[in-house]
């Protein structure tokens, strides 16, 4: 297999306001969008983020329609505490603050408007 791309599609009930915070907050640009839609890209991230409006007809399968719930979108950055100050400074909503995990993770979580969880990691 020859994989071309990668995106993480999830459903949000207000595509716009996911999409502006991670232009915002994480460096996002709009890569393609359209009612209901909005395909972001980063270019340290190699995959799209994609926000699809809750409800839209076209998505399949329609069990999987719902908000995205127990999921979280995580980063690997290089210091993870400069971002969480900057981040903290830009007033995000931080749900949980800088934890280090004994196998050597260190990060911190926020989540944007629609409630979905961004998690931002850095090995130690």
């Amino acid at each position: 297999m020859h994989i071309t791309g990668s995106a993480i599609s999830l459903n949000v009930t207000d595509v716009r306001a996911s999409a502006e915070w991670v232009q915002e907050h994480l460096g996002f640009t709009v890569a393609m969008e359209a009612d209901g839609f909005c395909s972001l890209s980063h270019p340290d991230a190699g995959f799209n983020l994609i926000y699809l409006r809750t409800g839209l007809p076209t998505f399949k399968p329609e069990s999987q329609a719902g908000h995205a719930t127990g999921l979280l979108v995580a980063l690997t950055v290089a210091d993870v505490d400069a971002e969480y100050a900057r981040l903290r400074e830009e007033g995000v909503t931080v749900v949980t603050p800088v934890e280090t995990e004994p196998w050597g993770e260190r990060y911190f979580q926020m989540s944007d408007p629609n409630g979905v969880v961004y998690q931002l990691v850095q090995w130690v």
